[in-house]
């Protein structure tokens, strides 16, 4: 018969064609009619496994090789997605919304590419085909109608509700958490069809929130029949009969040191010096497998959970509680059957020796995190001195050796991430009571340095040995990711060095060291470890970028993770039998990929259970804090908003939406929020006053927003400035007070001016060209920026005054350039109806884009090191102020005819515009500062093409403000006198 590893080896030959079932049928030589039909039954297996793709042509073939590819749907809650390719080498395939084709989250799919990124860039796709569900069942809110219901998905990323007929109810009513199984799946338009299996309860109901998550993540809430009676069956006490072959350790002096609410005590140590000034450090753990045999119910089920899941009010374990709580925990001055790693240490901490072996001990003590931090502290406390003072010595050589063992992997270049936890204490109903900090004392720096090195040691001796083993590996970071973090770190002015694409974990840590202590430190210290990849666990050992360690495995908690009792079977093997028959060698080799694929798997969906009810807990936490203030720090800026991180370890969002006092933009390189107007940045790391908005605890969320946020002002639109000031209203000043004058009568005209615009909401121009030495000064509100801003007006130089500024729109609406300075730059330009505004601003080499569009026309750009210009095209005519240092030039063609404004610095700079209406275009230049309406000395010009005829204005003039059509005004028509002009009055008829 053939195998199914025999087609699939053949169809991966290079030299394979797409075959038909016939062809392929000669091809292995198939006769008799029973072996024919097993042989159908194979391929069609394969096909529906993903394995094989039969064409429309019935030709069989991989799908690698049919421009498809096979792996896991990472689905988002906007509604894309991402191939994770069962091809670890393989990069990630992005799949928009549209594409999906009906799967869902966690499917495993074909995915056609269609899109491939130049030079090896990212990779787009679309779903071709569903070959298995990972989703069977669906937790979710029950909404009822008339005849029929929906269920809400709990998890966002499955993007469509479930469709509930009214005979598939079951007893659910509105409002309820229920189980819901899936009849069938979305295909086009068409939901999923589901029934009701089980009603959790009112979602407002004690304890629901809970059960909920843990129905959702699929975990399981108690054990198998079979598995209880097999933990039954299992003596509570030690036999003589167990300690054949083990070493007696029960005369040494062994402690457990763990939480004070730890009930599984699976690691012991102890520490010695030898007469050579040596160290021998022992650590004991507990020999589950001795107990959990390979094959038996214990083992599947342990295989099924991966892990024990530590959630916030409860503990699901790995294995049942008579074995994690009972024989297989290290309860103090009991006997306990262990596997032991004993290793000698030189005095710069280097293993000189090393066994590993089974045992038996007897501790003797159990004790705390707690109490170990007080006895090692310079004043311990008496009554605690005086029972533990057996054990004084222990301590202080466990404290001395742990130090040395810390410096010894620091120096090699291991990262070391100090984050503060936290830990959630609740009531008997499970109602959240405070949320404190874990400390991350000495005590748990010892026992953290002794089972890395029991890890490491263990790793090394069975992948010399040659043995199939399970792995702890961690891949050097993705190069791009990598690059991404250092740019960002160039903002706080720090760098790290690498060769090339590459960098060493050493000097990711000497970064860490760098900025301990310092405001950035935990932003950046988040910002790398996002930039990491995932540790995970694999069948060959490929080193631990993170421990800087070339060998690593998980040997010392067998209770709570599955790798770790694998691990103790094959030791346990070899030391019994020696060398391993080439069989079993075989057998074994063949299951650890599976094994260590399962393993990651199953950590990855406790860590998601564990950080879910947490966000949970902290919710119904701020529930009735809500309207309080808080001082926290940014700990995270996307282009939704800002996180925002409080002492007690709670994260909520400020949405961009509530960021009120203006237009922000998000800038991605700099991982920082600018304001348009007024040039404020929200970076990572920033300190910030905020108060408790919203809290969901639905959706587990936390909202905050900013205390003392000022609401955005209203806004006034170019075009209608113009309208305002060519009326002479008061809206946009006096129409006779703008212009030039002779001495000093420039400078009054240029005040008068400025505050005829500040009265009302238009904008108002003043300059002046004549000779004297008068001088004026008036005062305007800035609507780029919230400080005040001053404008002064001397007539000698021929300056005249910055006036107010009606196409900005603010209150006052007078503004001037929110000063230019130390390599700051603004402007602004329109947001109203068919006119787009925008503002740029040039701080520490960030840059702001005013408006960001794929539309031509202006838009405002201006950097520290340098200036750059964008374009944008829109069938109605957009317009938009341009501000550069050097000289910057923009322009814009529109359809509909807006206006355009453009200015520049040191050199000319002009803005043209086209329109079958014909308004002005507006091109100011000089040598001033280049701010959003001001120019120094040079043309300005005003151009015109309409259909109805053409005017062109020039004139030359000094300090003319960009939105006052005023002076223009008077320089089309040759008045460059400047006095002011009277109003005719009006009589009644």
């Amino acid at each position: 018969m053939i195998q199914r590893e025999q087609v699939l080896e053949y169809m991966h030959d290079t030299d394979y064609k797409p075959m038909t079932y016939q062809e392929l049928e000669k091809q292995f030589q198939i006769t008799g009619a029973q072996d024919f039909k097993s042989f159908l039954k194979l391929l069609n297996e394969l096909e529906n496994e993903g394995h094989i793709v039969r064409s429309r042509t019935e030709r069989y073939g991989i799908p690698e090789r049919m421009n498809l590819l096979r792996g896991r749907l990472q689905a988002h809650a906007k509604g894309f997605g991402f191939l994770i390719p069962e091809d670890r080498d393989h990069p990630d395939v992005y799949i928009h919304a549209n594409d999906m084709g009906g799967a869902m989250n966690g499917d495993t799919i074909l995915v056609r590419i269609t899109t491939r990124g130049a030079a090896g860039g990212k990779l787009e796709g679309e779903v071709a085909k569903v070959v298995t569900r990972a989703n069977t069942q669906i937790v979710g809110l029950f909404q009822m109608n008339e005849g029929y219901a929906f269920v809400l998905p709990d998890d966002k990323r499955i993007g469509r509700d479930i469709f509930i007929p009214k005979e598939a109810f079951h007893g659910a009513m509105d409002g309820h958490k229920v189980v819901v199984n899936i009849l069938s799946y979305p295909e086009g338009r068409a939901a999923a069809e589901g029934e009701v299996i089980e009603i959790l309860g009112h979602k407002n109901d004690p304890g629901v929130d809970i059960i909920s998550i843990i129905r959702k993540h699929r975990l399981p809430e108690s054990f198998p029949e079979e598995v209880l009676e097999e933990a039954t069956s299992v003596p509570e006490v030690i036999a003589e009969s167990d300690l054949a072959g083990r070493r007696d350790l029960r005369g040494k002096r062994i402690v457990t040191i763990d939480g004070e609410d730890a009930k599984d005590l699976d690691d012991a140590v102890n520490v010695e010096r030898l007469d050579n000034g040596n160290y021998v450090l022992g650590v004991h753990i507990a020999d589950v497998s001795y107990y959990v045999r390979e094959g038996s119910p214990l083992d599947r089920e342990a295989y099924n959970r991966g892990c024990s899941v530590y959630l916030v009010d409860r503990v699901i374990p790995m294995l049942p509680h008579r074995l994690s709580n009972g024989i297989c925990s290290l309860n103090p001055q009991v006997d306990r059957l262990t596997m032991s790693c004993e290793m000698e240490f030189d005095e710069h901490a280097k293993v000189v020796r090393h066994d590993v072996f089974t045992s038996v001990i007897k501790t003797s003590e159990r004790m705390t995190y707690t109490n170990v931090r007080k006895l090692l502290s310079d004043e311990p406390e008496a009554e605690l001195l005086e029972r533990y003072a057996y054990l004084m010595d222990d301590f202080r050589l466990m404290q001395d050796l742990a130090s040395k063992l810390r410096n010894r992997r620091m120096k090699r270049g291991a990262i070391d991430f100090d984050f503060e936890e936290s830990k959630i204490l609740v009531d008997a109903s499970g109602k959240p009571t405070d949320i404190v900090k874990r400390e991350r004392s000495v005590a748990e720096q010892i026992i953290e340095e002794f089972m890395l090195a029991a890890n490491e040691t263990v790793a090394e001796h069975f992948h010399w040995l040659k043995v199939p083993f399970l792995y702890r590996i961690h891949e050097d970071p993705d190069n791009e990711k990598l690059q991404h973090f250092m740019e960002f770190i160039t903002n706080f002015g720090y760098t790290v060095r690498g060769r090339g694409n590459t960098v060493h974990p050493q000097a990711l840590q000497s970064l860490l060291n760098e900025i301990k202590g310092t405001k950035e430190e935990r932003v950046i210290s988040t910002v790398m470890l996002r930039s990491m990849k995932q540790a995970k666990y694999d069948a060959l050992s490929t080193g631990h970028f993170g421990l800087a360690a070339e060998f690593y495995s998980h040997f010392t908690s067998p209770i709570r993770r599955y790798p770790d009792l694998i691990i103790h079977r094959v030791i346990r093997e070899v030391l019994e039998q020696g060398d391993m028959q080439a069989k079993r060698h075989e057998y074994l080799s063949s299951r650890m990929e599976d094994i260590a694929k399962q393993s990651s798997e199953r950590e990855r969906v406790a860590v998601d259970a564990e950080r879910e009810t947490e966000a949970l807990k902290k919710a119904e936490f701020m529930m009735d804090k809500v309207g309080e203030e808080f001082e926290g720090m940014i700990s995270s800026v996307t282009s939704f908003g800002i996180f925002v991180e409080l002492d007690n370890t709670v994260e909520g969002l400020i949405r961009l939406s509530d960021m009120h006092d203006d237009y922000y933009h998000y800038h991605e390189a700099q991982l920082a929020l600018i304001g348009e107007r007024t040039s404020k940045v929200y970076r990572l790391g920033d300190e910030v006053k905020v108060w408790v908005a919203r809290v969901s605890t639905e959706e587990h969320t936390i909202d905050f927003e900013m205390v003392d946020m000022q609401p955005r002002q209203k806004k006034i639109g170019l075009i209608d400035a113009l309208k305002a000031v060519r009326r002479g209203d008061k809206r946009g000043g006096r129409r006779g007070e703008a212009g030039s004058g002779a001495g000093g009568r420039g400078g009054v005209g240029a005040a008068k001016g400025a505050r005829g615009g500040k009265r009302g909401k238009g904008g108002a121009v003043a300059s002046g060209s004549g000779k004297g030495s008068g001088k004026g000064k008036a005062k305007a509100d800035s609507s780029f920026s919230s400080a005040r801003a001053s404008a002064k007006v001397d007539s000698s130089q021929g300056t005249g005054l910055e006036g107010a500024s009606g196409w900005r729109g603010a209150r006052a609406n007078a503004a001037d350039a929110s000063s230019a300075s130390e390599g700051t730059t603004s402007s602004a330009s329109l947001r109203r109806s068919s006119v787009q505004d925008g503002a740029s601003v040039g701080d520490e080499g960030i840059t702001n884009d005013g408006w960001s569009s794929s539309k031509r026309g202006a838009k405002a750009l201006a950097g520290l090191t340098g200036d750059r210009n964008s374009r944008k095209r829109k069938s109605k005519g957009k317009s938009g102020a341009a501000a550069g240092g050097e000289g910057v030039a923009f322009g814009k063609r529109s359809g509909k005819g807006s206006t355009g404004v453009s200015l520049g610095g040191t050199s000319a700079a002009s803005g043209r515009k086209r329109s079958s209406k014909g308004i002005n275009g507006i091109s100011l230049s000089g040598e001033g500062p280049a701010g959003a309406d001001v120019g120094g000395s040079g043309e300005s010009s005003s151009r015109k093409r309409a259909s109805k005829g053409s005017t062109v204005a020039a004139g030359k003039g000094t300090g003319v403000d960009a939105a006052k059509a005023r002076a223009l005004d008077a320089a089309a028509k040759g008045d460059g006198g400047g006095q002011p002009r009277k109003r005719s009055k009006q009589t009644k008829k």
